[in-house]
């Protein structure tokens, strides 16, 4: 990307801003604006149209395959990264250009306003910018007080005047300059240098704009070849920064979201925006705008994949500089052997964050793997509607847009969930869509990966409800905010089902249980139509009901028998009261329904054989999903 020319190319005078037209850097920005929206929808369809095209399936089978195919596919994903990031520097280079216009005419209108003023006073502006006033006043000697020619002075910028080392050179200017015009015997006098002083800030504000924003824009230039790094990106985010920063000014002017807004006004503060505000707003605040319940599908998945790029760059980067694992690790030390010093020393102050970086890393390379697969056996485009490497991870993914939806499903997991597990969650997403799609081929669906809370990494620490509970408005506003988007869209709501695996259905039951400050009654319970909890230790309800589910609307499987790993999940969290007084969803005390399951283990749920044929335990869930309730097997 290059700068606009004739940004900084010279210092702005008067002559110069006198005949500066703002709007050509506005209709430059609008240029950037439109490579940056070509950029993008030629991303979505090398994505979501030519690679998904090439993955297609004909009776299971691959309408191209081979080493050629594969190389094509290659090459077209990196088209598409190439894309994207011309999509994002793009978008950098419109804000910046606006920013610099709004400045630039901000210093413009103070300069028309002070010639106009000059002119209403039969003064006349030079070329340099200096005011000549009239001859005026009352006579001294016989003689009217001759006029002149004065030369303005900017506040911020030095003056010729004395400084006051006890005070500020403007205000000691100030000063002087209201001094002199008392005494001097033309009255035109004062009014001249309040004018050119008026001029002269003016030029000023528009040369510390052009002195800003040059080095910015030129900045904003990629490499000079085909291939998008992880250089790039850090690149990209450091030119961000960069923007943000230097459009503190012209972002002013737009409407932020509502602080601590409820998914509602989340959207009705987008819809409020114009274009150009909605752009500037997801270039300078990507990981802001990808976080916010209530918006569109695509926006947060634009804003997120962003983020998802500068983060793995980042990431990248990081684990590439960690230094390698000192040698020995093994010393003797007398007749035993110990860590030598160089190996502890390095454990203590990488090991920790190596370890991080490395889970981080492989979970991101299972989010991209899944935005690879779009097409494979139909899957649909994929939306990230939520991402953070930080700690564990937070990944939630859709395949299909919810926005667009007939039926959605929301698939939260459980205990030991992290970033770096996040694959094994994802197929389950996209299994999950495949099934009900099956059952369901003339309904739009939309499965949702929802891991956006801290899951018990461990089975001692699944024995307490507090990450259930902490986790319970995360998801509640999630599920309101995915109601919101969908009737902005629509003007109807989709036929949702929320399923719990493990302690998954624990966060669904303090969920359900959460009372915000905008769902504060049982009036507005749990925005889902049908609740599934698989494998599950509790939902810290003794019944369906006092979760506010309808219990014909309530499903729970179970999977292998006494003594399986799914049995002691169940059995261990009745025993620890996940449940209420000893009952989880699996007892027909709980009140909900207990599906047929052929899943041999606690993992089992999802399973489909070699031949692609779904599990029961799977073809149940697909069925809930699709609303096909009397077609769902029962124990």
């Amino acid at each position: 990307m290059a700068a606009t020319a004739g940004v900084g190319e010279a210092a702005v005078d008067y002559a110069t801003l006198k005949s500066l037209k703002p709007s050509e850097f506005e209709d430059a920005a609008g240029g950037y604006r439109t490579v940056g929206d070509m950029a993008s929808q030629a991303k979505d369809d090398v994505e979501s149209q030519i690679i998904a095209g090439m993955r297609e399936t004909v009776d299971g089978q691959a309408v191209l395959e081979g080493e050629a195919a594969e190389a094509a596919v290659v090459q077209l994903r990196k088209l598409a990264t190439n894309f994207h990031y011309t999509q994002v520097e793009c978008a950098l280079i419109t804000t910046a250009l606006n920013s610099l216009a709004y400045e630039l005419r901000a210093a413009k209108d103070k300069l028309d306003a002070a010639v106009e003023d000059a002119k209403a006073e039969k003064f006349t502006v030079g070329s340099n910018g200096s005011v000549s006033y009239p001859a005026a006043g009352d006579k001294v000697d016989g003689k009217v007080p001759e006029g002149g020619t004065v030369q303005g002075s900017a506040k911020g910028k030095p003056t010729n005047q004395p400084i006051d080392p006890t005070g500020d050179a403007n205000d000691t200017a100030d000063a002087l300059d209201r001094q002199a015009a008392n005494i001097h015997p033309n009255p035109n006098f004062g009014r001249a240098v309040a004018i050119a002083n008026r001029i002269a800030q003016a030029v000023y504000d528009a040369t510390q704009a052009d002195e800003k924003w040059a080095p910015k824009l030129r900045t904003l230039k990629a490499d000079d070849d085909l291939t998008v790094a992880a250089e790039d990106w850090a690149d990209a985010k450091k030119d961000t920064e960069g923007v943000r920063d230097g459009a503190k000014e012209y972002l002013g002017e737009i409407k932020p979201p509502p602080k601590d807004g409820d998914p509602k006004s989340n959207a009705d503060w987008w819809k409020g925006l114009s274009e150009q505000e909605k752009a500037d707003y997801i270039s300078m605040y990507p990981d802001s705008v990808g976080k916010l319940n209530g918006l569109p599908a695509d926006v947060r998945d634009e804003a997120n994949r962003a983020v998802f790029e500068e983060k793995w760059a980042e990431y990248q980067a990081q684990y590439k500089n960690i230094p390698e694992e000192p040698k020995p690790k093994y010393v003797p030390s007398g007749r035993t052997m110990r860590y030598s010093d160089e190996w502890l020393e390095w454990h203590q102050k990488y090991e920790g964050k190596r370890e991080h970086l490395k889970s981080a890393l492989e979970g991101m390379k299972a989010i991209q793997r899944r935005f690879d697969r779009t097409g494979e056996d139909g899957l649909p485009e994929a939306y990230l509607l939520g991402f953070d490497p930080k700690g564990d991870g937070r990944v939630v993914l859709a395949n299909g847009n919810p926005d667009t939806a007939d039926h959605t499903a929301l698939y939260v997991p459980g205990t030991k969930t992290h970033l770096g597990s996040i694959d094994g969650d994802l197929n389950r997403g996209a299994t999950l869509w495949r099934e009900s799609q099956a059952l369901s081929p003339g309904d739009k669906i939309s499965t949702i990966t929802w891991f956006d809370y801290d899951a018990p990494n461990q089975i001692p620490n699944a024995t307490s409800d507090k990450y259930a509970e902490k986790a319970a408005p995360t998801l509640r506003e999630f599920l309101d905010g995915n109601k919101a988007a969908h009737e902005a869209v629509t003007g109807g709501t989709a036929h949702t089902t929320v399923i719990g695996h493990s302690y998954g259905s624990t966060v669904i039951g303090d969920a359900a249980k959460y009372r915000s400050e905008y769902a504060d009654t049982w009036s507005d319970p749990l925005p889902a139509d049908d609740v599934i909890a698989a494998g599950s230790p509790g939902m810290q309800a003794e019944h369906a009901a006092d979760l506010g589910i309808d219990p014909d609307h309530m499903w729970a499987m179970k999977a292998g028998g006494t003594g399986s790993d799914d049995w002691f999940v169940r059995e261990g969290g009745r025993n620890i009261g996940l449940g209420g007084n000893r009952v989880i969803p699996t007892d027909r005390e709980f009140g909900g329904h207990v599906m047929e399951s052929d899943a041999g283990d606690h993992g089992g749920y999802w399973n489909v054989d070699d031949h692609q044929k779904p599990s029961i335990s799977l073809k149940n869930q697909a069925r809930v999903i699709v609303g096909d309730y009397k077609g769902v097997t029962l124990e």
